[in-house]
C-alpha cells in the first residue's frame, strides 16, 4: 500500500472510530458465547444470499452449520469504512455473529483483522470462501494450528477463465487464469480440506493438483417443490443470473443476438424475461416488448411458477449453475449447453435440454414449448435430477467435513 493510500486509510478509520463512539456501537469479546465447535467464514461479501447463486449457497450452508449446533461467525473483506449492508442484521438474527465496524469494550476500534484475531482461539473451523478469501487469509489463521483450514473453491476459477479465453483469445483473461492456476493449486496445498462444488470441477482440478485424497464435493442445495402450474397456465421463457458473474452477461447477448431471432422467425410473440441483479448498460439496452430486462427482482418464484421454459446459454464458466438448479426446483425444463448442464444428470432427458448451437437450443425450446406431453415428462424429471442435492445429501457432506 502506497503511503498516501496508508495515510488516507487510517484518517478514515479514525472518523469511523469517532462514529461508531458517538452512536455507541461496542462489541464486548467477552460477553461472546462460543459454542463447543466454531466455524470462522470468510467471503468477499456479506452473501447476499436473494442475489447470486454462489451467495445462496453459502447461505444454506451456514443454516445447515447452525441446525447441528455450530457457532458461525461471518466476516466479509471489504474495507470498513465502505462496510454497508443490509444483509448484516438478517445473519445476525439468524444466529451468526456478523462483523461489522465497531468499539471493544477497551474503547479500541475493531478492525475485520482485529475481529478474527480475538476470536481465532475459540474457532474450530476456517471456512474460506472463495480463491481469493483463502489465499489472503491462510496466512493469518494458519499461525493457529489447531484450526481446520477449509477451501471453499466455489468455482474453479481458472477453469472457468480458460474456457473464456477459449472463446474470445483476450490475452488479458489467459495471463487473469494464469494467475488463478498458481493462486488455487498454492490454496490446495495449504488447505486441510478443499471443497469441489462438483465431481466435474474435482476431476479438472486433478490435472493441476493430484491429491484427491483432501477433495470433498459439496454442491448447492436444491429441494424440489413440486408446485409447478400446468403446460397450459404458462407462458413465456425465462432467464435469471446475476450480471457481476461475466458468463451470465455473454449468455444474455448471445441469447438475444443468436437465438432468439431463430425463435421470432417461428413464433414472433414469444418474450423472454432476464432477471438478475446488477445489470450492465449493454444488458439493459436490449430491453423491449418481447425482451424484458428487469433487474433485479426480491421474489422470482412467480416467474419459475409461471415461465414454460428455462434458457441459459452460458458458453463458458465453471461449476454448477445455481440458476439451473433453481428452475428444476420448480419443475421448470430448461434448455442450456454443456457447460450449464455440468454437475446435472438429465439422463434420458439430456436430448430435450441440451445443446451447444443456436439452432439446436431454438429447436429445443420451440420443441418443449409447444409439446404438452413433452414438456410434462421432462418436467417430472426434475425431482430425480435434484436428489444429489437434497438438504439431506448435502448435510451428510458438511457433517462429515465439520467432524
Amino acid at each position: 500500500m502506497s503511503l498516501y493510500k496508508d495515510f488516507r486509510l487510517n484518517y478514515k478509520n479514525k472518523q469511523l472510530k469517532k462514529k461508531l463512539m458517538k452512536e455507541g456501537k461496542i462489541l464486548d469479546f467477552k460477553s461472546i458465547n462460543f459454542s463447543k465447535k466454531n466455524v470462522l467464514v470468510v467471503d468477499s461479501i456479506i452473501p447476499e444470499y436473494d442475489r447470486d447463486s454462489g451467495s445462496r449457497r453459502l447461505h444454506e450452508l451456514i443454516k445447515l452449520m447452525l441446525k447441528n449446533g455450530y457457532g458461525v461467525f461471518l466476516v466479509a473483506d471489504k474495507k470498513e469504512y465502505k462496510y454497508k449492508t443490509d444483509y448484516v442484521s438478517y445473519y445476525n438474527e439468524m444466529g451468526v455473529v456478523t462483523y461489522e465496524p465497531c468499539i471493544d469494550e477497551d474503547g479500541n476500534f475493531v478492525t475485520r483483522d482485529v475481529f478474527i484475531e480475538r476470536i481465532l482461539p475459540n474457532i474450530q473451523f476456517a471456512w474460506l470462501h472463495r480463491a481469493d478469501m483463502f489465499y489472503k487469509y491462510f496466512g493469518q489463521v494458519s499461525m493457529h494450528q489447531h484450526i481446520k483450514l477449509i477451501y471453499d473453491m466455489v468455482d474453479f476459477h481458472y477453469l472457468r477463465l480458460d474456457r473464456e479465453w477459449q472463446l474470445n483469445k483476450n490475452p488479458k483473461i489467459k495471463k487473469e487464469a494464469d494467475k488463478y492456476l498458481n493462486i488455487e493449486t498454492e490454496n490446495c496445498k495449504n488447505a486441510d480440506a478443499i471443497i469441489a462444488i462438483s465431481d466435474a470441477d474435482k476431476q479438472a482440478l486433478k490435472t493441476f493438483y493430484s491429491d484427491d485424497s483432501k477433495v470433498i464435493t459439496i454442491s448447492n442445495v436444491h429441494q424440489y417443490r413440486g408446485e409447478a402450474a400446468s403446460f397450459s397456465n404458462r407462458e413465456g421463457l425465462l432467464f435469471v443470473g446475476g450480471f457481476s458473474h461475466p458468463p451470465n452477461q455473454d449468455a444474455v447477448l448471445f441469447l438475444h443476438e443468436h437465438i432468439m431471432p431463430l425463435l421470432w422467425e417461428q413464433q414472433p410473440d414469444l418474450m423472454v424475461n432476464i432477471i438478475g441483479s446488477y445489470p450492465t448498460k449493454e444488458v439493459l439496452a436490449l430491453n423491449s416488448e418481447r425482451f424484458k430486462v428487469h433487474g433485479f427482482v426480491d421474489d422470482v418464484s412467480g416467474y419459475f411458477k409461471t415461465s414454460k421454459v428455462f434458457v441459459a446459454p452460458l458458453r463458458y464458466g465453471a461449476g454448477v449453475k445455481g440458476k439451473i438448479g433453481q428452475s428444476l426446483e420448480f419443475g421448470l425444463p430448461v434448455v442450456t449447453t454443456a457447460i450449464g448442464a455440468e454437475g446435472f444428470d438429465f439422463g434420458d432427458n439430456e436430448n430435450h435440454c441440451v445443446d451447444n448451437t443456436p439452432q439446436g437450443m431454438a429447436d429445443k425450446i420451440l420443441k418443449l414449448y409447444n409439446e404438452d406431453s413433452l414438456w410434462q415428462r421432462v418436467s417430472d424429471a426434475s425431482e430425480d435430477i435434484l436428489e444429489p442435492f437434497s438438504l439431506k445429501e448435502i448435510e451428510s457432506r458438511v457433517l462429515k467435513l465439520l467432524s
